[in-house]
Parts: structure tokens; C-alpha cells; sequence
């Protein structure tokens, strides 16, 4: 049987509509030669999650994102996704959009509630949403607050260079420039006497090593001298001085029990009193004589005769 070329190039025309819309369905994610099974999930933001996005089950991609619409006035949004694999999950899993990457980028995961005894989901069946921020989100969760201390920060900085500025007058940034000049040649002196004291010390280095060579003799003089200071025996002249305290203390008991002369003297009352009584005597003796000295004395260049003796006053009366 022979076809016309009309009849051929009909055929060829359809199966390649067909093979167009084939490979433009496979292109979005949808196989027709696969059995696959759409479900809905309600966002209110879908966080820049677009038609064919992947779908995963535990990272596993399991279908793609069939279309999303809007779903009445108030703006959210409906979205419809299809699985592929025959995993079956309950009607509570939830359907999470989340960040592929770090530069952009959405996927739709359904995260199975194993612990659910809710029946399985249905092809149809609208998922639980949630809506993950992902790495990126979390970044941006902790560069708010740091970019509003950064704002915080310069506007502080700026107040504090344009109150800088204000007090700065002309005079005060001149007086600034010649106390930094100041400096400036202040340092240049240093560097010039550092140059003078390293000179110095360049042509007197003979004289020094001299000077420090004599000065570790006298060190090792010194020490000599102390170690043999260290040596010398001394424990001699202590024992000659401790038998002379006990000699002394001797001595000392003997005088307190009333030996000897100096005991006698310290301890014996009569002896102090016929002291006493003879240094008495004694001054009577002297009084006499001042009053009757011609009783002891008598001279007479004509013969006189000497008075009669008068008795001293006894002065214990």
C-alpha cells in the first residue's frame, strides 16, 4: 500500500508535534511513558520557586513542579507537583520549598511523617506547606542585626569626626603640625647622639675592655677575700667568751652568797655600820679641829697658855 506524500508528510508532521511536545514535557520534569501521581500544597510565599523545580522525597528527586498559580484574592499561592516513584508517604507528610544553594535556587521536598498512622496520600491530596530559609536565610537572620550595629557604628564614627573637625580650628591643627615637627627634629637629635655615643664607644673600646677585664679581677679579688673571710675560725674566740661570762657568773654568786671581801662588804650589815660609825667619828674629828685648833696645834711666840677645850656638838643629838 502506497501513501501519497500528502499522507506522509501529515504523519511526519503530527510525530513530530507529538515528539515536540514529548520532549518539551520531558524537558519540564514529565515523563508520559511513567505513571505519576500530582498533589497540591498552599503557600503564601513560594520564596522564588518556579515551574519544573525539582522535587525530592529525603534528597531524592522524585518529580518536579507542574505549575503555580494563584489561588483566590488574598494572594496565595497553589502549587502543583507531581511524584513519579511509587514511595508512598501519609497524607500529614508536609511539603517544604527550601534552598538548593548558597546563590539562589528552589526546590520542593515532602518530608514523610513516618510516625503517622494517617491513611496514605491520595493523588489529589493538598500537603501541609512550610516554607525553610535555608543556609541563606539564616545568613541573612544574622547580617540584619550586624549590618544595623555596622549603621549604627558609622553614623557614631561620623559624629565623632565631625565633632573633630569642629573643635579642630586652624590654630589647634597648626599647633598639632609644629608639636609634630617638634617631634620630628626631637627624634633626628636622638638619632644624631645615638651616632655620637656609638662613635664614642667605637674609639674607647680598648679603654673599656681594659676597664671590664680590671673590674673582673677585683670581682674574683672579692671573692677570694670572702671565701677566705668564710673560712676563718671563729669558734675559739666564742668559746674564750663564753668561759668568761661563766666566770663572771661565778664571781656574781659568790659576792650574792657573801664570799670574800666584796661579798663580806655586800652582805654584812656590821661592817656598813662600823663604817658608818667611823666616817661619823671621823667628821666629828674634823668639826673639832676647825672649833679647837689650838688643842692640836699650839704655838706661841710669848708662852701664852691654850684655852680650855670645848666638847664638839655631837650631832646625832
Amino acid at each position: 500500500m502506497k501513501f501519497s506524500k500528502e499522507i506522509k508528510v501529515g504523519i511526519l508532521t503530527i510525530g513530530a508535534i507529538a515528539l515536540f511536545i514529548f520532549g518539551y514535557q520531558y524537558l519540564k520534569g514529565r515523563n508520559f511513558l511513567k505513571s505519576d501521581r500530582s498533589y497540591y500544597a498552599v503557600y503564601d510565599n513560594v520564596e522564588g520557586l518556579t515551574s519544573s523545580a525539582p522535587v525530592t522525597i529525603n534528597g531524592l528527586r522524585v518529580g518536579n513542579i507542574d505549575n503555580i498559580d494563584f489561588l483566590d484574592r488574598s494572594g496565595r499561592l497553589l502549587v502543583k507537583f507531581h511524584v513519579d516513584e511509587s514511595f508512598s508517604f501519609s497524607s500529614e507528610s508536609v511539603a517544604s520549598v527550601y534552598s538548593t544553594s548558597l546563590i539562589g535556587g528552589k526546590a520542593l521536598a515532602i518530608v514523610p511523617n513516618y510516625e503517622s498512622a494517617a491513611r496514605p496520600a491520595e493523588p489529589g491530596d493538598t500537603l501541609a506547606s512550610h516554607t525553610d530559609n535555608g543556609i541563606q536565610g539564616k545568613v541573612m537572620d544574622e547580617f540584619i542585626p550586624l549590618k544595623d550595629k555596622i549603621e549604627h557604628m558609622v553614623v557614631s564614627a561620623d559624629s565623632v569626626l565631625t565633632a573633630v573637625n569642629q573643635t579642630l580650628s586652624p590654630k589647634t591643627r597648626l599647633a598639632i603640625t609644629n608639636s609634630l615637627d617638634e617631634v620630628s627634629r626631637t627624634l633626628a637629635e636622638i638619632r644624631g647622639l645615638s651616632k655620637s655615643a656609638k662613635l664614642l664607644l667605637t674609639d674607647n673600646k680598648v679603654q673599656l675592655d681594659r676597664t671590664i677585664r680590671n673590674l673582673d679581677t677585683t670581682t674574683e679579688n672579692f671573692a677570694a677575700i670572702s671565701d677566705t673571710l668564710a673560712r676563718i675560725e671563729i669558734s675559739g674566740t666564742v668559746k674564750e667568751l663564753q668561759d668568761a661570762v661563766a666566770k663572771f657568773n661565778i664571781v656574781l654568786g659568790d659576792i650574792a652568797s657573801g664570799k670574800g671581801s666584796l661579798g663580806k662588804l655586800m652582805t654584812d650589815d656590821s661592817l656598813y655600820n662600823n663604817l658608818e660609825r667611823t666616817t661619823r667619828q671621823a667628821e666629828m674629828l674634823m668639826q673639832d679641829i676647825k672649833l679647837n685648833p689650838k688643842r692640836y696645834v699650839h704655838f706661841s711666840i710669848f708662852g701664852k697658855k691654850a684655852g680650855e677645850y670645848e666638847k664638839p656638838e655631837d650631832r646625832d643629838q
